[in-house]
């Protein structure tokens, strides 16, 4: 079998509706990512000492609109890897109200808890720009800034929002959801080199039994896929069994 030729028909990520009109929206947003890292919210606000659903409910609206919106608007104007066809005025309207009313929730929460909390305000606003613009040279791009802002960050800083402390529980979920985000990454990074930028590939795999498998661009995207999925879908899970826990 000859190459396998990558069309331009590919989508760029496996969630990404047809290009054009409100679909451009619901694939800005990543859903299953997007719901993967509110659960991180969910989580630390469910292992705090004393559970405050307000926190909650303010946690994860802050960070739909600062990760979920503002940081994908952010992240899909420079460079265009989902290939939205949203134009560059509405990508920065979305990010700077978006990014402005988390930072909003967040300087609310703080003074009604801690002003500690306004530390995590100012981290959070500084990595969604900083991250997704690649500043600095791409410096704060790589995978373990990843896994700390899109993991460790929501989990830690909803847990000292309910708590106005760091506690080690607080500290070993942030390091589960920093090693599962960089898991996330690992899975992630070969399929989005063959859905966004691969052309064509080709060769095959010879099994001890002598026969073999055709390469073909699902090889390297069709697994993983399928574990991203089941991993998003685990994590929902467990951040809804932990707020069950806590509510009933």
């Amino acid at each position: 079998m000859g190459p396998t030729r990558v069309t331009g028909t590919a989508r760029p990520a496996f969630y990404a509706l047809a290009p054009g009109g409100w679909r451009d929206y619901v694939t800005l947003l990543h859903p299953p990512y997007t719901l993967w890292h509110l659960s991180y919210v969910a989580i630390g606000a469910a292992l705090a000492p004393h559970f405050k659903a307000d926190v909650l409910g303010f946690g994860l609206l802050a960070f739909f609109l600062g990760m979920g919106i503002a940081a994908h608007a952010l992240d899909e104007l420079n460079g265009r890897p989902l290939q939205t066809r949203i134009g560059d005025t509405a990508l920065v309207a979305l990010a700077v109200t978006s990014l402005a009313g988390a930072a909003a929730i967040g300087v609310a929460v703080a003074v009604r808890t801690s002003l500690w909390l306004l530390v995590f305000v100012a981290a959070g606003t500084f990595i969604a720009v900083a991250y997704n613009l690649e500043l600095f040279g791409g410096r704060l791009h790589g995978d373990p800034w990843f896994s700390l802002a899109w993991g460790a960050f929501p989990v830690l800083a909803t847990y000292f929002a309910a708590a106005e402390t760091i506690r080690a529980e607080g500290v070993l979920a942030a390091g589960f959801a920093a090693l599962l985000s960089h898991a996330q990454r690992r899975l992630s990074t070969p399929v989005r080199l063959v859905r966004r930028r691969v052309r064509e590939v080709s060769g095959r795999i010879e099994l001890v039994d002598g026969s073999t498998i055709d390469i073909t661009p699902e090889t390297f995207t069709a697994e993983s896929e399928r574990a991203l999925r089941a991993l998003s879908a685990a994590v929902v899970c467990l951040a809804l069994a932990l707020v069950l826990l806590r509510v009933t």
